[in-house]
């Protein structure tokens, strides 16, 4: 009979959903359900298959290690969660699978990876791309240097987020929890943290690393009511002498794929997905190409990945916390380089009743144009834009 790995969800709502798919609908992994831990399970759109297969429910992951155990726990729970819960899986011999982003302080980062060591267990951090066949074979494309050095990369989110994302939870667009813990939630720690962190992932100087930033200077924004940011504009440089500019909003009409620029020796490597084409474009100086697929078209090559490495008891992790680290310390930089974020002035904001969006008018244009030009708003000199302070990390 063909092993299969046992599995707690922790976490079932929200994201949650996406892994419950897997065990009641698709069934794409040779692992099983063992229980789940969740404080409003009835929440998710799969509670009432929970409840036909007879699946444990617990409000406490301390709770379900009393009673059972888990080959795997997959944690897709609040940011400032992540670190306890990870650390607790883990203790209790479970390989752990977190969501993005590992957590919002520095010093839990330390914790899971003392954690890890200590109790020899696998811990993955769940940046989607970086698990996909294509990106693995465009970081060792990189790494073994087809494309020359990398001189400077470049993306653009522009994502349109409205009320009820603000409202969906208690900690959206918070900076802490109730009890003090570091949430930082926002554009770039949440929904788009993703493409942040594959900037830095595509210069790490291994596959299990990313790149480490030397300083960065942020211009965040907001124009909904939240304490973070719902947008930001990010120039960094990394301790590889890599130039960075990212760029993301919510504050938008618009939404636009994800799209990157990364500019090499002998190379320019491009992901601008269109109706035509949603692949990357590798074009040497010399008119050759090279294509890799759309990494957008298997979110959950992590979730095979991690237990096909558990089944072959392997050590080995694509994007565990040390690859996570760069955009922990990313996210921390940009709240040092702006301490207080500010407002869009009311007059440049304008609000869709019906689609319940706030957009700031020409933020879409002046992204686009600083994605283009590679620099921030203020030097374009955008009336609205404040420079902040440059951090060392």
């Amino acid at each position: 009979m063909e092993k299969k790995v046992s599995v707690v969800l922790v976490g079932i709502a929200g994201y949650g959903n996406i892994y419950a798919r897997e065990f009641f609908i698709d069934n794409n992994v040779n692992a099983y359900l063992t229980g789940v831990v969740d404080l409003y399970p009835e929440n998710s759109r799969y509670y009432q298959d929970i409840m036909d297969h007879n699946i444990p429910v617990y409000s406490d992951l301390e709770d379900f290690y009393q009673e059972h155990s888990a080959d795997l726990a997959i944690i897709s729970t609040p940011i400032h969660l992540h670190k306890q819960q990870a650390c607790l899986a883990m203790e209790n011999g479970s390989h752990v699978l977190c969501e993005k982003p590992a957590t919002a302080n520095r010093e839990h980062l330390q914790e899971m990876i003392d954690t890890r060591d200590r109790m020899n267990k696998l811990l993955a951090i769940g940046f989607n791309w970086s698990f996909t066949d294509s990106i693995q074979q465009l970081k060792e494309d990189i790494l073994s240097g087809l494309y020359g050095r990398p001189i400077r990369m470049k993306g653009l989110v522009l994502w349109p987020r409205n009320a009820d994302y603000y409202n969906r939870s208690s900690w959206a667009g918070k900076k802490l929890s109730s009890d003090g813990e570091l949430i930082l939630d926002s554009v770039a720690n949440n929904a788009t943290a993703h493409f942040l962190h594959h900037l830095l992932y595509l210069t790490g100087d291994s596959l299990e690393q990313s790149a480490e930033i030397d300083q960065l200077s942020a211009e965040l924004y907001r124009a909904n009511p939240i304490e973070t940011f719902d947008t930001c504009a990010v120039h960094l440089l990394t301790k590889n002498n890599v130039e960075m500019v990212y760029l993301a909003s919510h504050a938008v009409a618009n939404e636009h794929r994800p799209e990157y620029t990364l500019e090499f020796e002998h190379a320019t490597i491009t992901y601008r997905p269109t109706i035509e084409s949603s692949d990357i474009v590798a074009k040497f100086k010399d008119g050759k190409e090279k294509i890799y697929k759309d990494p957008e078209k298997d979110h959950l090559a992590k979730f095979g990945f991690i237990i096909n490495t558990i089944l072959a008891g392997s050590n080995t992790v694509l994007c565990g916390p040390e690859a996570a680290s760069a955009h922990v310390n990313a996210i921390y930089g940009m709240h040092q380089s702006v301490k207080d974020v500010p407002h869009f002035p009311k007059k440049w904001i304008t609000v869709n009743e019906e689609k319940k969006l706030r957009i700031v008018e020409g933020l879409e244009e002046t992204l686009t144009q600083c994605y283009e030009q590679f620099c921030l708003p203020s030097d374009l000199g955008v009336e609205w834009s404040q420079s902040g302070s440059i951090v060392k990390l």
